[in-house]
């Protein structure tokens, strides 16, 4: 909506157009001159920055790397991240799903005298993914289902609140901010903190001073106004758990744990939604959720170097069995765009599939 896009612009003056060959390219003005980046970029200026942090903190150069993403990016969003990787002068030795990278920080130092079904939810700041694994006693990680909203997050829920702070402005003021991008940005910010605070107290107070001409705004959120603002976002985030469980095959009282990951996780409600839906089970919070899914990239990573090695070898027995979370496919059907699966999702990893294609014509 046009409130988001405003408050998303209100830091860089930029747009984004077509290339030409069918890639975004963002045109942003930066320090006076008219710059050119593909995402591939962006994504590499982040990826470099986190490499500098590392190496300060080791003391030494850090080659290579395994990269997380969120679990229902598709194929195009893969590779591009393992360009940026390229880009930032990193080795990417694999490229793991988020989900799957909190399910292994999960199993490590907690191990089961019987199999079990795990559920990740994982919801953050801009993607939403829910993964199911089955995490055997002798350290096997299999997924057996995964989905997910890569358009859904904590920054829909602040915009929601935003919205509602534009309406009261306008009802209070008779002023519309959506045309000043910088007081967009700080209500915005405002909006944000407001949010966190609601996980842990009753209400909030959204203040900014001189928000728009010299106009103050100060008004106060109830957790029940929030609630109720954020109950389709909220109802959303749990649609991708039914059609896990379907795909998996399994109910409800065949999952044993509900691992949450992501920041937006803290949410109380998201946390009741989530337990009632498995008829009032206990939430494990006993996961990091915002360095879980770093914590397992870096256990995989040790396990691919074999840098875990001596007495306290935690990672040895760990085996991880991975799955596709989209179809893959070839478009058929010549100008009707039909595209005909060659590999299904859910479909586990490595795995090689024949098919055989004619031309419609002679």
């Amino acid at each position: 909506d046009d409130t988001s896009l405003q408050s998303d612009l209100a830091n860089f003056p930029f747009t984004v157009r077509n290339d030409g060959k069918g890639k975004p390219v963002i045109e942003v003005e930066y320090n006076g001159e008219k710059k050119e980046l593909y995402p591939e970029a962006v994504s590499a200026m982040v990826l470099t920055a986190m490499k500098e942090t590392a190496e300060a903190y080791l003391g030494k150069k850090v080659a290579n790397a395994v990269v997380t993403v969120p679990a229902y990016f598709n194929n195009e969003c893969r590779q591009a991240t393992k360009t940026a990787c390229q880009i930032a002068g990193l080795n990417c030795l694999r490229v793991i799903n988020e989900p799957t990278a909190a399910a292994i920080a999960y199993h490590l130092d907690k191990k089961k005298d019987k199999d079990q079904n795990v559920l990740v939810f994982d919801m953050g700041g801009g993607t939403h993914d829910v993964s199911l694994l089955e995490i055997t006693t002798d350290g096997l990680l299999e997924v057996k289902a995964t989905g997910g909203d890569v358009h859904l997050g904590g920054t829909d829920l602040d915009n929601r609140l935003l919205g509602y702070c534009v309406e009261e402005f306008k009802r209070k003021h008779k002023r519309d901010i959506t045309q000043s991008p910088k007081a967009l940005r700080r209500l915005l910010s405002s909006c944000e903190r407001a949010k966190k605070t609601l996980s842990a107290a009753s209400s909030a107070q959204i203040e900014v001073d001189s928000l728009l001409d010299g106009i103050d705004f100060s008004v106060s959120v109830s957790r029940a106004k929030f609630e109720s603002l954020c109950q389709d976002i909220f109802q959303r985030a749990l649609d991708p758990v039914s059609r896990v469980l379907q795909d998996a095959k399994l109910g409800k009282g065949d999952v044993d744990e509900i691992v949450l990951v992501g920041g937006s996780t803290r949410i109380p409600k998201i946390q009741q939604m989530l337990s009632e839906y498995f008829g009032g089970k206990e939430l494990n919070k006993s996961v990091n959720p915002d360095e879980a899914v770093a914590y397992g990239a870096s256990i995989q990573g040790a396990i691919l170097t074999k840098s875990d090695k001596g007495k306290n070898n935690k990672t040895k027995d760990i085996v991880l069995s991975d799955i596709i979370p989209l179809s893959l496919g070839i478009k058929t059907g010549g100008n009707k765009g039909i595209m005909t699966k060659i590999i299904n999702k859910n479909t586990s990893i490595p795995h090689t599939a024949h098919q055989n294609f004619s031309t419609i014509e002679d």
